[in-house]
């Protein structure tokens, strides 16, 4: 498990536990912690914190797991602080469209930082499996799917008690960060920092590639990476793949940096 997954993961927890045990008084200072639009200017602090209130066990069940899921993949894939930005953008954007598209209802849980997170996770792996009611479908088909369900319910109602439009805040704050990092610092060397640059012969020695020794969180990806080469040439990857593999490539293979 990554740093901030961890965290994030002890922090929405101990809250919970907090509400489920806390006294009348107690309980009364943590409603302040939610996202009641109407009050949004006096209590600004809400479009963070409402993030780490939830409404019940199955609540927080299903975002810790989504956290847990594909929480780690992705900021192994960008970095922690990259990570975490993505997260908290993700749910303040939620916060965002509830203030002027949920009708005035108060929100918390971390639904909108963790729908974030799995867009993400489908950019980077878009053929990934994801099971949605026990149905595998790719990554990118669950996100629309998601997006889609979330968008109608919210026009139309449906779904009483789901904050649907914090969910499509999440997806809408998620890409234009990611879309901010690539445009901003250019997109090469914004791939380049997520994984260390060599030279673009530094692959010629891919079959040295041992997957076993990948860390589990990145092996599916290598695979991936590698049957890809195996039945297209090395030449069919594109400049992020030939950069993520760069990393696994054994060190007396990789271009010495320069003196």
């Amino acid at each position: 498990m990554t740093p901030w997954v961890k965290r994030l993961l002890i922090a929405n927890v101990g809250i919970f536990f907090l509400q489920a045990t806390a006294g009348p008084e107690i309980a009364s200072y943590l409603s302040y912690l939610a996202f009641v639009p109407r009050l949004a200017l006096l209590r600004p602090w809400s479009v963070v914190t409402y993030m780490f209130l939830h409404g019940g066990f199955g609540h927080i069940f299903f975002n810790m797991l989504g956290l847990y899921m594909f929480g780690s993949r992705v900021e192994e894939r960008i970095g922690s602080r990259r990570f975490v930005t993505l997260y908290f953008i993700s749910g303040i954007a939620g916060a965002i469209f509830s203030l002027f598209f949920g009708g005035g209802n108060p929100i918390i849980g971390a639904s909108a930082g963790v729908y974030g997170i799995m867009l993400a996770f489908a950019r980077f792996w878009p053929d990934a499996q994801i099971l949605i009611w026990f149905f595998p479908v790719e990554a990118r088909v669950a996100v629309f799917l998601m997006t889609a369900i979330s968008l109608w319910s919210g026009i139309t109602g449906s779904g009483a008690g789901v904050a649907h439009f914090a969910h499509l805040g999440g997806f809408v704050g998620a890409y234009f960060y990611l879309k901010y990092l690539e445009r901003a610092a250019g997109v090469t060397k914004f791939r380049s920092q997520a994984v260390p640059k060599v030279a673009n012969d530094s692959l010629s020695n891919w079959k040295r590639v041992d997957p076993k020794g990948v860390h589990e969180i990145n092996r599916e990806e290598v695979n991936r990476i590698l049957d890809k080469i195996s039945a297209k040439g090395l030449s069919s990857l594109t400049a992020q793949e030939r950069l993520f593999l760069s990393n696994f490539v054994p060190p007396d293979d990789r271009v010495p940096p320069p003196t």
